[in-house]
């Protein structure tokens, strides 16, 4: 049969063609394959892996307390005396002298800022005894002692509402097992809002029965606590009973305590030593009169 050649060479450059574009297309693909594959990492784990950036996660700064320097108004240096409250429950109890009415509490601070008194942080009292830094003439140091649910209840809005610093010295072990004593969650609110938390020990122990071993761990545990759960710096301490020893006061030193308070009653001086100072007692009983004198007292 004859064959037409112009039109058997179409059909052979179109064959040609057809087969040409197939293989194109086909490396076209495997290329593909192959890049998505190289970007994948192996089951075997030996493809490299592009890093992501690092995280550095965000670490809240530590609170310190307050410290103000006060340059205006009649000021006073630690030749003088300054007299430190010392509080404990604030709620009423028929008979119990230690725990002063809510609103005798409200009645007393409502003077105090009446009257331009200003109220010092533990630190302020330091500064003021160890470094001869000095404060307005009209001061009082606001100190509670073991941590009462009722310091939260009733004496933190008090102190809110006239713009007043106060150190409530807590129980540690007690802190969220007690249904009396203030939760970790409330001492963290009132350290935001300018009301010190500070060690009153592990547990209410007489320290001066224990070792001087036994001592330096139960201080160093509260400090390390409250260092930890309220990011703070804790250098505050009530001593329970208000009792304690020689070795008491070196445990503390050891443990880096700056300032220890008492219950040995009167006004602080800097003679008292920094670890033993005083403080003025207020009880339920007191009526406003006491209270002036207590605070007006040089």
């Amino acid at each position: 049969m004859k064959i037409y050649k112009p039109k058997f060479f179409a059909i052979l450059c179109v064959i040609f063609l057809c087969i040409t574009g197939t293989i194109l297309i086909g490396c076209s693909v495997d290329k593909k394959s192959i890049n998505t594959n190289a970007s994948k990492p192996s089951p075997m784990g030996n493809d490299k892996v592009e890093e992501s950036e690092p995280v550095i996660p965000v670490v809240p700064e530590v609170h310190k307390p307050l410290s103000r320097n006060f340059t205006e108004g009649k000021l006073k240096y630690n030749d003088k005396a300054v007299t430190i409250l010392m509080y404990h429950s604030i709620d009423y109890e028929k008979g119990n002298d230690l725990r002063v009415p809510k609103e005798k509490f409200r009645e007393q601070m409502k003077y105090l800022k009446d009257n331009n008194f200003t109220t010092l942080s533990l630190q302020e009292v330091y500064d003021f005894l160890e470094n001869n830094k000095p404060i307005p003439e009209k001061s009082v140091a606001i100190t509670l002692d073991d941590g009462y649910m009722d310091n939260y209840n009733n004496a933190f809005p008090v102190l809110k509402e006239f713009g007043q610093t106060a150190a409530i010295f807590a129980i540690i072990e007690a802190i969220d097992n007690d249904p009396h004593v203030i939760t970790l969650a409330q001492a963290k609110e009132m350290e935001e809002n300018g009301i010190d938390i500070e060690s009153h020990c592990i547990s209410h122990d007489h320290l001066e029965k224990m070792s001087y071993e036994l001592q330096l761990d139960t201080l160093k545990k509260s400090k390390a606590f409250l260092e930890e759960k309220l990011n703070k710096e804790a250098y505050f301490i009530a001593y329970p009973y208000g009792t304690y020893n020689e070795n008491t006061l070196k445990a503390a030193k050891e443990a880096g305590y700056k300032l220890g308070v008492t219950i040995n009653s009167g006004m602080t001086h800097k003679k008292d030593g920094i670890l033993t100072l005083r403080r003025v007692y207020v009880g339920a009983k007191y009526d406003m009169n006491t209270f002036i004198n207590l605070v007006n007292r040089q």
